[in-house]
């Protein structure tokens, strides 16, 4: 992990209970996440097969694949705050066990409705889990490491896609097995881990230092006391804009609804491409197993450039071009698939865009938890994910319609290229002047 090459002159408790915690809780996090991203994408491949079966059109695809963030948008606060109210461990179980239960269900859908139905139950059970492991991890990590740490957390997006696409493309070959055709035994087999590790989350996940047995009383004394030394100096030294508000004032502070816009274009990019990059790469003529190598491959260049950009970000302590900079060239990258015409460039282009949308999670999210103090974090997170993942409503439902009307997946894509570039303006233009805010005060 990334924390295991702390610098020599970090105290020797630092590094200690900082190596002890990401190798305690980091790795099933992640593992939860992989499992959470391939349940909710997987329908990009069953596409393949399903499609044709209920009789989907691409602007009906579309449709039922966004319709997963309208769901998951609505419940994103609430389950947030709940989490607060019952703790991370029995909430982050629930929520898997109720995704992996709904992502099963999907094996049984028999057209339109059914699927749209099937979609909203899923967005609304998953709802809450990431910006929960954000506001989780908030727990556990100092300021300073939170870039890296939150890169390395979400390099399982990219790799649920790398080894994801291969694993889905031949399950796809079960086709008949039992009677169930194989984008049926798709749906049915990837929701089985989520279940599991739902039930293994609700004896591994202390909820938060002060729980855990693995640390020792001093290495709890001295992570609780440097995360409550970071909080005072939040509210003493007012870096943060969004400080101890209501709820509905977080909702609408700025600072929240500026972090919204400015994710919603990664977002929206993010979830769209991984939805509709199978059909994009199998529009060439190619077979399902073909289609799934090729399709893992800007995701296995974006899983080990996050982890470097995040850790650039927390070297360097700044936020702002670190977040701005991969907004940018998502824009451009997106913008040239409409001049790609051949299964190369597209691909080139697809690994360019699919880094970009990647790296810049790290950086953003760091940036976002330094705008929020502890008492608007819960609430400001689920608000900025919820909101920024309406991208993934609007990318995902355009690109259907757009493909059906036009018959040409690129210009679906440019609604993407607005949207992650003004992102890339707004984050600029309003981030630079706190860009080394959380780091005045010293531990």
């Amino acid at each position: 992990m990334a924390l295991t090459q702390l610098p020599e002159s970090i105290p020797e408790i630092e590094r200690a209970t900082l190596h002890r915690v990401t190798w305690r809780i980091l790795p099933f996090l992640m593992l939860a996440y992989f499992v959470a991203f391939v349940d909710r994408v997987n329908a990009g491949f069953a596409a393949l097969q399903m499609n044709h079966d209920i009789g989907l059109s691409a602007a009906q695809f579309g449709l039922g694949g966004g319709l997963f963030y309208v769901s998951y948008v609505l419940c994103e606060v609430p389950s947030n705050l709940a989490m607060e109210r019952f703790g991370a461990r029995i909430w982050i179980a629930r929520i898997m066990i109720t995704w992996g239960l709904v992502s099963a269900v999907m094996a049984f859908v028999v057209g339109p409705y059914s699927f749209y139905a099937v979609r909203l139950l899923l967005g609304a059970a998953e709802a809450g889990f990431f910006p929960g492991v954000i506001l989780y991890l908030t727990y556990w990590f100092p300021r300073a490491y939170r870039g890296r740490i939150v890169a390395v957390f979400m390099v399982a997006i990219p790799i649920s896609s790398f080894l994801g696409s291969p694993i889905s493309a031949a399950i796809l070959n079960t086709d008949g097995m039992l009677g169930l055709r194989g984008w049926q035994w798709l749906f049915i087999l990837e929701a089985a881990p989520a279940v599991l590790l739902g039930l293994a989350a609700f004896f591994l996940l202390p909820d938060g230092p002060g729980s855990a047995r693995w640390l020792t009383p001093q290495q709890s004394a001295w992570l609780q006391e440097r995360l409550a030394a970071e909080r005072a100096s939040v509210v003493q030294g007012g870096s943060a804009p969004a400080r101890h508000l209501s709820v509905w004032q977080v909702m609408r502070n700025r600072y929240v609804l500026a972090a919204s816009l400015i994710y919603a274009g990664a977002s929206g990019a993010s979830q769209c491409l991984s939805l509709w990059q199978p059909q994009i790469i199998k529009s060439f003529g190619l077979t399902n197993l073909q289609t799934g190598l090729l399709n893992s491959i800007p995701f296995g260049v974006a899983s080990v450039l996050m982890i470097l950009w995040g850790r650039s970000s927390d070297r360097n302590r700044e936020r702002v071009w670190h977040t701005a900079l991969p907004l940018g060239l998502l824009a451009v990258s997106l913008a040239a698939s409409i001049a790609t015409a051949q299964l190369l460039p597209t691909i080139l282009v697809l690994c360019l865009a699919v880094t970009a949308t990647y790296t810049v999670k790290g950086p953003f999210w760091a940036l976002s938890t330094e705008w929020l103090s502890a008492g608007a974090a819960a609430a400001g997170i689920a608000q900025i994910n919820a909101i920024g993942n309406i991208g993934g409503f609007v990318g995902t439902y355009l690109l259907g319609v757009i493909k059906d009307a036009t018959g040409s997946y690129p210009l679906g894509l440019l609604p993407l290229v607005v949207l992650s570039g003004l992102g890339c303006l707004l984050v600029l233009g309003l981030g630079r002047g706190r860009n080394h805010a959380a780091y005045t005060a010293k531990a």
